[in-house]
């Protein structure tokens, strides 16, 4: 095996990539939102400032926080949590696109997404309450289980009108960074710029290639002591998105538990899944795959992805260590 493993997307051919007159002209931004930090690059951006670029993305961030942030007592997805029972809500455009998303993903998986798991989040510390140092209370559980879900919410994409059943607190959380990368993608690509790399919490997109020919070459991101060949994809035309649980958890008696919650057992997934990482063309198609593969079992999510040709790997934890598994399109994208 090679020190470096290398993916590259079928449209990149190397050959082809040539460095572009003028010298390179790397424009780079940074920041924080959606509670974590965003970076973007882009290569030869048309005569930008930066000012322009930042506040292009920074309007994205707003928007998506108005309509979808579970933290923001404001934004829409709070007013319909907070709604009361048979409510009909016409939602914004970007809003109902994260939920015609998320509640597709949530029948495909058969809930191991679950978009109305916004009161189970909050038992076990992993939403707006705040965190918990132990496990709640299997009372608590059980009555968060009781309810209505998912498959509840009534929702026309063609209307954007959701109809609160009553009690449904929805989280797309695990769907709504790659939802915002991919509207920055829009807005860059809006402003001119088709040559560029733009990340939320370590959700990413890319497209064309640096002004020296070279395209955006990122690393996945491996568990803490994984200790095996780094993974190098080009994302060109591509978007990674991960889970790991390592990210977000705390530990009591002796266990970890971590933020990706198995809707099954109402509780955070335990299948020794350490890491999982999508590639994609949408990043928020890669966001909400990744956090439905870290809630299956090994197999299961394996299986999931090699019927419907997802690119995924994942990393288990085991007693000798570490167990990588690639899907067939994983695989196929390895030189």
């Amino acid at each position: 095996m090679s020190l470096n493993r290398v993916l590259l997307p079928p449209a990149l051919d190397p050959g082809r990539l040539t460095a572009r007159a003028g010298g390179p002209q790397v424009l780079r931004l940074a920041g924080e939102t959606m509670g974590t930090t965003w970076s973007a690059m882009l290569a030869d951006p048309a005569g930008l400032d930066s000012g322009s670029v930042r506040a292009a993305l920074e309007t994205v961030f707003a928007d998506v926080i108005r309509e979808t942030s579970p933290w923001a007592p404001e934004s829409e997805l709070s007013a319909f949590n907070a709604a009361p029972a048979g409510s009909a809500h016409i939602i914004s455009p970007g809003f109902a696109q994260t939920l015609a998303a998320a509640l597709a993903l949530a029948a495909d998986s058969g809930g191991a997404f679950d978009p109305a798991a916004g009161g189970l989040a909050d038992l076990w510390g992993f939403g707006p309450a705040g965190a918990v140092a132990s496990p709640p209370a299997a009372s608590d559980l059980e009555r968060a289980g009781g309810g209505a879900g998912w498959r509840d919410v009534r929702f026309d994409p063609a209307l954007r009108l959701a109809v609160q059943p009553g009690g449904v607190r929805l989280d797309l959380c695990g769907i709504a960074k790659g939802h915002a990368v991919d509207r920055c993608a829009d807005a860059l690509e809006a402003l001119g710029v088709h040559d560029y790399l733009v990340e939320i919490g370590g959700e990413m997109r890319g497209a064309g290639a640096k002004p020296d020919g070279r395209p955006f070459w990122v690393r996945l991101e491996d568990p803490p002591g994984f200790g095996g060949d780094p993974l190098i994809v080009a994302l060109h035309g591509l978007a990674v998105a991960g889970s790991g649980d390592y990210r977000r958890f705390f530990d009591h008696g002796g266990r970890r538990y971590a933020h990706t919650l198995d809707p099954v057992r109402r509780a955070p997934a335990s299948h020794g899944v350490a890491a999982v990482s999508v590639i994609h063309p949408s990043c928020m198609a890669c966001d909400g795959l990744a956090t439905a593969l870290g809630a299956m079992t090994p197999d299961a999510g394996m299986a999931f992805a090699a019927t419907r040709g997802i690119a995924a790997r994942i990393v288990l934890r085991t007693a000798d260590g570490f167990e990588e598994r690639l899907s067939p399109a994983f695989e196929a994208l390895l030189s």
